[in-house]
């Protein structure tokens, strides 16, 4: 069997790396004394790539090209891997002073590296995040996966937000030819020419179009520079694409109509086949992160079926024939449901869906994506559900909510509760400050280390650089925010938008908001059933709290809506709304600040600099949530309903508190109705405790207290909340055959908890 990593290479760690040598499993990273970065340089038959050694590139090649097929494709519609939050290559040789080379071969690609944009916007939020992260342990755990998604020229949307007009979409422009890390395919056969798939596509007629994708591929290479995940994006926007195919190439979720929809989701899953196919990629196992690219089933479905009846025609195949094939491939997929949000499921009109796959393709759909709420549509959640060999929920309350969702396949709906990459969430001062305790090290590599901190809990030593971590973090994000302030006053006068945010009239250098009051953060996409104004139900009675005891409050929201919801939309201009009516009453005690465009880079100012995450979606509408997670892992207590990943992270108060409604689910529970949103009694709850919590921030008496939570969170929360952890319990599912020592360092992540305990 192929290795997983490299065995024989000169490379060496520096010494002026945050990583020592125990940190990593294999003694070969770069060395500081005479670093020769040539040999970061690795070629194939597809091109030049930059950030790995050769050795190394091939023995990842060659295990996701060899004839076991013991390696995994991960099929997500979006991927959240944005250079500007996680960058080991560019910080590797920012510590070892190689910023710049005077070769022509590694210029351009040292260039990129340090001037080019720092942003892949192929995501629009937390499920591709999620991906991204969950590509990055695969990484790090030396694990044969290789992701496909699709490449969108325009990305998801730019947020402008203006103060009377709310929420505007811009779409975005960047250049993927300029994105260090990100690689556009060459042909074998002739390499000047991209290498290019070709998918067809048909009208009501069964006539065929071939539309054509170009292949582009980022290396998701891990923290140790010792292994790489590739990511192959499909970029359909080629010039010679029929019209619809490349309005759907442009931006992510387009949804300006449902034809668009049907066929974004199309490209993705036709996609996948042919893309394995031209690399040689032999992958026995298909992990479908969320439904989006099922339409992979169809294709593998309609070649059992064509291999069965020896012809290409499979039109009059009988529903024996296609339930047995259905059954078969079911064997080769894996299937992640992340939503009970009736909006998060696929749904296509069956008139939509025969102006593009043939008639044999919808008589499979008839008899395994049937809905029936909708008869005259087809469900793709409900096909993927039944062509899989295990199906995962994201939370042990969102596996519960499956069950009763899809009560015929309980049997195999299990629950992998999400996690988020710890390397790419805790903050550098927080890094700076575990690195400080032998107690912790390796935790770089083994989150579960943070169990130790247990010990460390009643150390003055501990608590007090945690707290001078989390204070520098602090600094960082209100100077970010007094910036964007200023910023937004002064350009009042020389552009048409009006401040997002009311203190843009009050602040000036004399008079910027102070990073040391208590601070509630709020970020994630704005819908309506996520209840972002919920805190804002009764503002007279939030402020007489505040008042009556002098407690100063910011409120720091951000977050995009779907440019089509308008429900979700209207949320973000509440919020804008309510901001100079809280400052009035509260006496200038309490700020609500909102931070426009959204962003992984923002995300993580937010997650290490607020004081406590506030999570208040209706109970169980979250089927996990991730953000509360990021803030965990720095410490940062959640204030939260116990709903999806918060009712496992709550640990009977030792991390946080809770407020809401909670109780046995029902079915009932799942309405999105506004008048069934419990505004009126989860918004009560919340005034109820906060004023516990705000007296264990503010009372030299019982701060102790809230220190307490914020270490408790590293022991119990980052060792479960991980996607070490996580990738781990995906093994079990993937059935991948490693060699030894790695299967043990897996099955230890695997023991830090058990999702469906």
């Amino acid at each position: 069997m192929a290795g997983y990593g490299l065995t024989q290479t000169n490379l060496h760690i520096s010494k002026n790396s945050p990583l020592s040598t125990e940190d990593t499993m294999h003694q070969n990273l770069i060395s500081d004394n005479d670093l020769d970065i040539h040999t970061l340089i690795a070629k194939n038959r597809f091109g030049t790539f930059f950030g790995v050694p050769q050795t190394l590139f091939d023995e990842v090649w060659q295990n996701l090209t060899a004839s076991d097929g013991n390696s995994v494709v991960y099929i997500s519609m979006e991927i959240g891997a944005d250079p500007d939050v996680f960058h080991p290559i560019k910080d590797r040789l920012m510590d070892l002073e190689r910023t710049d080379s005077m070769d022509s071969k590694l210029k351009q690609f040292t260039k990129k590296l340090f001037n080019g944009p720092e942003k892949i916007p192929c995501y629009g939020g937390g499920l591709g995040v999620l991906a991204g992260d969950t590509l990055k342990s695969f990484a790090d755990c030396r694990i044969p996966v290789v992701a496909v998604s699709l490449l969108y020229r325009h990305g998801y949307f730019s947020q402008i937000v203006d103060s009377k007009l709310g929420q505007i979409s811009q779409s975005v422009d960047w250049h993927p030819e300029e994105t260090p890390g990100l690689y556009l395919l060459h042909d074998p056969k002739n390499p000047k020419a991209p290498l290019q798939v070709h998918i067809p596509f048909f009208n009501e007629h069964d006539q065929e179009t071939i539309a054509s994708a170009h292949v582009w591929m980022k290396m998701e290479v891990n923290h140790s520079l010792d292994f790489f995940v590739p990511e192959l994006l499909l970029d359909f926007s080629l010039k010679d694409n029929p019209a619809p195919i490349q309005d759907a190439a442009g931006k992510l979720y387009n949804s300006d109509s449902s034809f668009i929809k049907a066929t974004q989701r199309r490209m993705l899953g036709t996609g996948v086949l042919p893309v394995l196919q031209a690399l040689d990629i032999t992958s026995n196992t298909l992990h479908l992160n969320e439904q989006h690219g099922v339409v992979v089933a169809l294709q593998l479905i309609a070649e059992e079926l064509q291999a069965t009846l020896k012809h290409s025609d499979f039109s009059h195949a009988s529903d024996k024939q296609i339930l047995a094939a259905a059954e078969k491939v079911s064997h080769k997929l894996v299937y992640t449901i992340h939503t009970p949000v009736k909006a998060g499921h696929d749904r296509f009109d069956k008139s939509v869906y025969a102006g593009m796959s043939h008639k044999s393709c919808r008589h499979i759909l008839e008899l395994l994506a049937q809905d029936k709420d909708t008869p005259h549509s087809y469900n793709f959640t409900t096909f993927a559900m039944r062509v899989n060999r295990t199906t995962n929920s994201v939370s042990r309350l969102h596996r519960d909510v499956t069950h009763k969702q899809f009560p015929e396949a309980v049997d195999k709906i299990t629950a992998i509760t999400n996690g988020v990459h710890h390397l790419t969430w805790i903050s550098e001062a927080r890094a700076e400050a575990f690195d400080a305790f032998p107690q912790l090290k390796n935790w770089r590599d083994d989150p579960g280390v943070f169990q130790k901190v247990k010990k460390l809990r009643n150390n003055n030593r501990f608590r007090t650089y945690l707290s001078r971590a989390w204070a520098k973090d602090s600094n960082t994000l209100y100077k970010y925010i007094n910036t964007m302030l200023l910023r937004h006053r002064n350009q009042m006068t020389s552009t048409w938008i009006d401040p997002p945010n009311y203190y843009s009239n009050l602040i000036d250098p004399d008079n910027q908001l102070d990073p040391s009051a208590f601070t509630i953060g709020f970020a994630r996409r704005f819908s309506t059933y996520k209840r972002a104004d919920l805190i804002f139900d009764n503002i007279d009675t939030l402020c007489d709290i505040l008042i009556k005891n002098k407690w100063p409050v910011n409120f720091l929201f951000s977050g995009k809506a779907h440019p089509a919801d308008e429900p979700g939309k209207s949320v973000i201009k509440l919020i804008l709304d309510y901001q100079e009516e809280l400052h009035t009453k509260s006496q200038g005690l309490a700020n609500l600040i909102f931070i426009p465009n959204y962003d992984m880079q923002i995300a993580k100012m937010m997650v290490a600099g607020v004081h406590i995450w506030l999570n208040n979606p209706k109970r169980p509408l979250e089927a996990s949530g991730t953000s509360g997670m990021k803030a965990a892992l720095n410490g940062v207590p959640n204030f939260s309903i116990m709903d999806g990943w918060w009712a496992e992270g709550y640990h009977d108060g030792a991390t946080g508190w809770k407020f809401g409604h909670e109780g046995p689910v029902d079915v009932a529970d799942l309405s999105e109705s506004p008048e069934s949103l419990l505004y009126t009694e989860d918004s009560a709850s919340f005034y109820k405790t906060l004023p516990t919590v705000l007296q264990d921030f503010y009372a030299d008496s019982s701060h102790s207290r809230f220190i307490d939570k914020a270490v408790m969170n590293l022991c119990l929360n980052i060792p479960i909340f991980n996607t070490h952890r996580m990738a781990a319990e995906y093994l079990q599912k993937y059935e991948l055959k490693l060699p030894s020592s790695l299967q043990k360092k897996m099955d230890k992540f695997a023991a830090l908890y058990n999702s469906n305990q």
